[in-house]
């Protein structure tokens, strides 16, 4: 069979990496959905070139794949800065660090991902380096130990984390403005969805966009996933667009039911029916689910709170009404 014009040719790997790459936004007037993150961040780019300035740095918080990678991408092209990216877990020890400061040129946006997980020393070497723009260092050891410091180019730092709590407050502090995103509305994926879609040349009725647009947990990244694979059903199945049925028939072959509940959130929400009400700890469902305590905690639990499945209480998580339900199961009774 022909395959439809609708969809182009099957892409090799890495064409379709930088297919996917191409999803990001370009430009902070791409960047859709996060309106209320970005108006005082305007505000600031437009303050900081009025004074011929560096931007402040930012802190962007938040769950993992509400868009804190894409936003730094579309922030250095939009104040035209070069772009120096790296993550916590890179910077091991405290000479990783320097190497990266030494080597900017003036007015780069140094994005550092994961930047909870960057050991105590090296956040500490970072603090002069964002307040007066010097690092010190110290050569040989011992009487002949001499203490150095380094001028470095005006930077912007923009650390990523999905764990504000573990950076210390002293840290926190030096950021000139934090930001905090939120899981993105149903009418703001569809938009997100809509302009996905046309990048990628594929025809989406509107209900589908829809569709696809309430399994995403408002987050992004899904919905894009979910598109991508939407993309592979249908041309698979010889359709030129993408309707309801194909979404359905996707979110069937992704073992995601009609409330949007996936294999491994059915997982917990029986581990916790089996403890029969009473709570159950993060350890021992990590356990019983097959899954790491960060990712259930990071990425499995927090759309389940969000929609009353589930709640966290001291004493462990506890299965709520809606969860019972979902497994077409009644709560047990009350104690007297």
């Amino acid at each position: 069979m022909d395959e439809p014009a609708a969809f182009a040719p099957t892409l090799g790997r890495a064409a379709e990496a930088e297919f996917e790459q191409g999803l990001r936004p370009r430009n902070l007037s791409e960047f859709l959905g996060q309106e209320r993150l970005l108006e005082p961040l305007q505000v600031m780019i437009e303050a900081a070139r009025g004074r011929g300035e560096p931007l402040e740095h930012l802190l962007f918080c938040g769950m993992p794949g509400l868009g804190k990678t894409s936003l730094a991408l579309a922030l250095a092209r939009e104040i035209g800065a070069p772009l120096k990216v790296t993550s916590g877990p890179a910077l091991e020890r405290a000479r990783d660090l320097v190497g990266i400061l030494s080597g900017l040129e003036p007015g780069t946006l140094l994005f550092i991902d994961e930047i909870h997980r960057m050991p105590r020393a090296v956040e500490e070497y970072l603090y002069g380096a964002m307040e007066r723009f010097q690092i010190e260092f110290t050569l040989d050891q011992g009487v002949h130990a001499r203490l150095l410091k380094l001028d470095l180019e005006p930077f912007t730092l923009v650390g990523a984390t999905t764990r504000e709590a573990l950076l210390t407050s002293a840290f926190r502090s030096r950021f000139g403005h934090v930001l905090h995103f939120e899981p993105y509305t149903a009418e703001a994926l569809e938009r997100i969805l809509e302009r996905s879609a046309s990048l990628l040349g594929v025809d989406c009725a509107p209900q589908a966009l829809r569709e696809l647009a309430l399994h995403a947990r408002g987050v992004p990244r899904i919905a894009n996933r979910l598109l991508r694979r939407a993309r592979d059903v249908a041309q698979v199945e010889g359709r030129a667009r993408i309707d309801p049925g194909v979404v359905a028939r996707t979110r069937e072959m992704l073992g995601i039911d009609g409330r949007g509940l996936s294999r491994t959130d059915l997982r917990l929400l029986e581990a916790l029916a089996r403890a029969g009400g009473r709570p159950v700890g993060l350890k021992s469902l990590a356990v019983a689910v097959g899954e790491a305590e960060d990712s259930l905690e990071e990425v499995v639990e927090p759309w389940l709170l969000r929609e009353g499945y589930l709640e966290r209480t001291p004493q462990g998580r506890v299965l709520l009404e809606r969860g019972w339900k979902a497994l077409g199961l009644a709560p047990p009774a009350a104690e007297g």
